[in-house]
């Protein structure tokens, strides 16, 4: 029997057990997918222990994306570019990192809403590790202008000025923005694509983080979030006629690229998509 398995700390929300073993089980593979929630004081055990035990690969969350890169022999170059590993394989005795979730988010565009972000103009709402992942693919795949909208405008420039560091070569145009000046709704105007990468949304008392009269049908609006697979935001976004695409593909795509880089084998992504569906509507 093969393990395989995710930490994070708390892991008890997390639906990775539930898409990886579905798809083991359809592929009929000698493989499980277990969760270990770890303390922060423990993190340097636990990645220890995948080479110790001969776990053949993990996944990483929330909160030890960057935390754990020190315990590791090497990275991918996305992980590389985007300072964070979602993906821990064990290739010998080595333990390699990957970074899966920015290509997740791409395909899920692509597969999922039929867009492609070539030459597009996107608005990114958040400055966290997710938006991080997802400027650099999106930059990679060649988007004509990326604006970082966060609450507090530092940490958009921030992140602004690491990609910029990162993607030298590169032509996005990326610009940081505060995320309550009035004057975002000139940047609507012009936008293709919408994409929320906070938490805003898991919750219906959550304050917007837009006026969503900004919203039209020109829009494409992306929520990462997949707790609802229906945010306040998608649902105001659905009425102007804008097309909306939830967090569930994001999570299932980069889940199959950390199926893959494990096992060789594709991950059957829509009976994993059906199985996640009926358990998040359950």
């Amino acid at each position: 029997m093969n393990i395989l398995g995710i930490i994070g700390y708390p892991i008890g929300h997390s639906l990775s057990p539930l898409m990886h073993n579905t798809a083991i089980k359809h592929l009929g593979l000698d493989y499980i997918y277990l969760p270990f929630e770890v303390k922060k004081e423990d993190i340097a055990l636990a990645v220890g222990g995948v080479k110790g035990l001969g776990i053949k690969g993990i996944n990483v969350t929330i909160p030890y994306k960057e935390t754990v890169i020190p315990y590791l022999d090497g990275m991918d170059e996305s992980a590389g570019l985007i300072g964070a590993v979602n993906t821990i394989k064990l290739e010998g005795d080595k333990l390699k990192g990957y970074n899966t979730d920015g290509m997740g988010f791409l395909q899920s565009i692509k597969i999922d809403a039929q867009e492609d972000v070539k030459g597009k103009k996107v608005i990114l709402f958040g400055a966290g590790g997710a938006a991080r992942a997802i400027a650099i693919q999106i930059a990679l795949e060649g988007a004509e202008e990326i604006i970082i909208a966060n609450r507090t405008i530092e940490k958009g420039e921030k992140l602004t000025e690491y990609i910029n560091k990162k993607l030298k070569a590169q032509s996005s145009k990326l610009k940081a923005q505060s995320s309550k000046l009035k004057a975002q709704i000139e940047y609507f105007r012009k936008a293709d694509i919408i994409v929320n990468t906070t938490s805003v949304g898991m919750k219906s008392s959550d304050t917007p983080l837009f006026p969503y009269n900004y919203i039209s049908d020109r829009h494409l609006i992306c929520d990462i979030v997949y707790r609802p697979l229906e945010t306040d935001l998608l649902r105001e976004a659905s009425k102007r006629g804008a097309k909306i695409l939830n967090g569930l593909g994001m999570l299932i795509y980069q889940g199959s690229l950390s199926f893959k880089i494990w096992t060789g084998y594709e991950m059957p992504v829509e009976v994993v998509r059906k199985t996640l569906m009926e358990e998040l509507k359950s």
